[in-house]
């Protein structure tokens, strides 16, 4: 970890620590303004003391972490245009990274003061897409190009939907509950249950099912949550200390060769597809070899692009061999084909087997880019973990008796947390980033509605409003910090 700092001017160095401190300490915050969601209803239902209950999330964030992989991680870094992404420099990255960064971080300290649960992954998109569009003004590349649209346009469906997802499904679950077990326990609040029952926490399997589901819920937001820090945590090394960061140093020479096979197998399949594609990507054409103009990938230049790739690969055995300059320029090589293969496989002309075969060749051209050292995983799950068991009160009070006007009911924190797990759990599968917090929260609106419990007017508004604003504030707060920023370092 520490050989990172090798050869960096001070200023630099001390930059680095910075950009890796805030990153962290958006995992931090993170830890306690999401990750509280993941036990306010085991804490309010009684079925775990507070303390215990947030120690257990937090260690169940930190296995999230470390087993979830990188695909939402870099779900979050294609955001930004490839463009952004091969030619940035340190002096821009700096910029690009604090301001995302310090956007993120304020809003998210400011809706937790509150205690109104905000999505930090709303946030952080939206510091992100503020980014891309302040660099599309500054370099004059039309909006259109500013950010990647498709994956923005995905991840804000998946943003929108999961929650209305999490309502309906909590809601249908909670009325299937209350038609099969009508006479359930299940359905007492704490309060009736110690009043009534003169008893403190809920039956035993009530409380099983909730702790379980409250530790799925940590687990799945970790793998989910804590990919986003990754994500960041990697902007920041590729930004400012490129030539380290931009190829996996580690990669094996089979890992390398496998690249290389992917370039030679992908050239092939456009020259198969030569009739289709002869177009779009100038297959036959006279090229440059050069990368094409600063912030364009250009589909045309796709054969000179393969040609260049291939050649600086050949007969490299490891990326430690090639120069640093070398390394940045496999990186847009590689980055270029990438997207270049991705708008040809959304082409309907393609059979859906040859698009398979694409998505394939896909994956292993990207393998030695889209990567995460050990250190960064240990250090966000470290983060988020430990995040995880501070500053949960505000968020356990909204959650549990805010929402609906009535306590909430052991059948309603189970319904809840069972809804977030799969939601979640689904979105990890597909490398899309969802929110915890509105996945559950939406979660337990919809059991009050399903349960007749009513809804609390000022805290559904104020989490709605927090839901409407928290991506036009955070692209404003982090496309004006870019634009100050890029002013002194441009």
């Amino acid at each position: 970890m520490f050989d990172l700092f090798s050869g960096l001017d001070v200023w630099v160095g001390v930059s680095l620590v910075l950009a890796l401190a805030f990153v962290l300490a958006f995992e931090f915050i993170n830890g306690f303004h999401d990750t509280a969601n993941a036990v306010a209803t085991v804490i309010y239902t009684k079925a775990m003391s507070p303390y215990r209950a947030v120690i257990l999330s937090g260690i169940f964030n930190f296995l999230g972490v470390l087993l979830g992989g990188v695909g939402v991680a870099y779900a979050i870094v294609h955001l930004l245009p490839v463009e952004l992404l091969i030619n940035v420099n340190t002096g821009h990255g700096l910029a690009m990274v604090f301001s995302l960064l310090a956007a993120a971080i304020t809003w998210n300290l400011g809706t937790w003061y509150f205690g109104i649960p905000a999505s930090s992954s709303h946030t952080l998109i939206g510091s992100i897409l503020g980014v891309g569009l302040a660099n599309a003004l500054i370099t004059d590349v039309p909006l259109a190009d500013g950010i990647n649209w498709g994956k923005a346009i995905d991840i804000g469906l998946s943003l929108i939907f999961s929650p209305l997802a999490g309502f309906l499904v909590a809601a249908l679950l909670l009325i299937g509950l209350k038609w099969m077990y009508p006479l359930s326990k299940m359905h007492k609040t704490p309060e009736t249950r110690r009043d009534v029952d003169e008893k403190k926490h809920p039956p035993f399997w009530n409380r099983l099912v909730l702790v379980i589901s409250a530790m799925t819920v940590s687990f799945v937001h970790g793998s989910n949550d804590g990919q986003k820090g990754i994500g960041l945590i990697m902007l920041v090394l590729i930004g400012i200390v490129p030539t380290k960061f931009v190829l996996d140093l580690n990669s094996t020479t089979y890992q390398i060769e496998r690249t290389r096979d992917a370039a030679i197998h992908l050239q092939q399949f456009y020259n198969r597809h030569s009739d289709t594609l002869g177009e779009m990507l100038a297959l036959g054409k006279a090229g440059n070899a050069e990368m094409p103009d600063l912030y364009r990938c250009e589909p045309t230049q796709t054969e000179a692009t393969l040609k260049g790739l291939l050649t600086d690969l050949h007969g490299v055995s490891s990326y430690n061999d090639l120069k640093d300059e070398e390394r940045v320029q496999v990186r847009r090589y590689l980055l270029c084909l990438d997207d270049t293969a991705k708008k040809v496989g959304k082409l309907s002309d393609l059979p859906s087997r040859e698009k398979a075969d694409l998505e394939k060749l896909r994956k292993d051209l990207t393998s030695t880019t889209e990567y995460a050292p050990f250190w960064v995983i240990i250090a966000v799950a470290l983060a988020l973990g430990i995040g995880t068991m501070v500053g949960w009160k505000r968020v356990v009070l909204t959650v549990g008796e805010k929402i609906g006007k009535q306590g909430m009911t052991y059948a309603q924190g189970i319904a809840a947390q069972l809804t977030a797990t799969a939601a979640i759990g689904m979105a990890n599968i597909y490398s899309l980033p969802v929110s915890t917090t509105h996945v559950l929260s939406s979660g337990v609106a919809g059991t009050m509605v399903a349960n007749r419990s009513g809804l609390q007017g000022n805290t559904v508004r104020n989490i709605l409003m927090a839901w409407v604003l928290t991506l036009p504030v955070s692209i404003a707060l982090s496309a004006g910090l870019f634009w100050l920023s890029s002013r002194f370092v441009g």
